[in-house]
């Protein structure tokens, strides 16, 4: 999402990986959650991926027992967003959308280490080390989708 600053979400989010819960979050902009706390978030990853477009993705994807639930919303988990304004939030149900989504929304991006970055627990970014094979999730899907090459 574009940015994560809704308190009572962050404390969940710190609950939940206090209590053993694995959390990738793709944040672009404002994120006020603090990665890799010890005792508070060890369990949580932040990253930024900020490229050539300002898009940013809502994509909430939920694995647990080998169930997968996978959602795409309007707003980004911030207070005005959930208390001053309607937005929505619906299911992908469709598996090959809902495969195409996780893959290029979130795997890409994940993967990403030429336009990554790493939030450190005092909330500053360090670029990702991009040993190996360049990946940058936008020109991938530039290519992917025929804009380019």
């Amino acid at each position: 999402m574009n940015s994560l600053l809704e308190p009572k979400v962050i404390r969940a989010l710190y609950r939940a990986s206090g209590a053993g819960v694995k959390i990738r979050l793709i944040i672009r902009g404002a994120c006020a959650l603090r990665p890799k706390m010890p005792g508070i978030s060890d369990n949580i990853e932040v990253r930024s991926v900020v490229g050539r477009f300002l898009e940013h993705h809502r994509i909430f994807y939920f694995f647990s027992n080998g169930n997968e639930n996978t959602y795409i919303s309007s707003a980004d988990w911030m207070k005005r967003n959930f208390f001053n304004r309607v937005e929505t939030c619906t299911p992908i149900l469709d598996k090959k959308i809902k495969k195409r989504i996780i893959y290029e929304g979130l795997t890409l991006y994940w993967r990403d280490n030429v336009q990554s970055w790493i939030m450190q627990p005092d909330g500053t970014y360090k670029r990702r080390n991009g040993r190996g094979q360049k990946i940058s999730a936008q020109l991938k899907l530039m290519e992917k989708l025929g804009t380019i090459g």
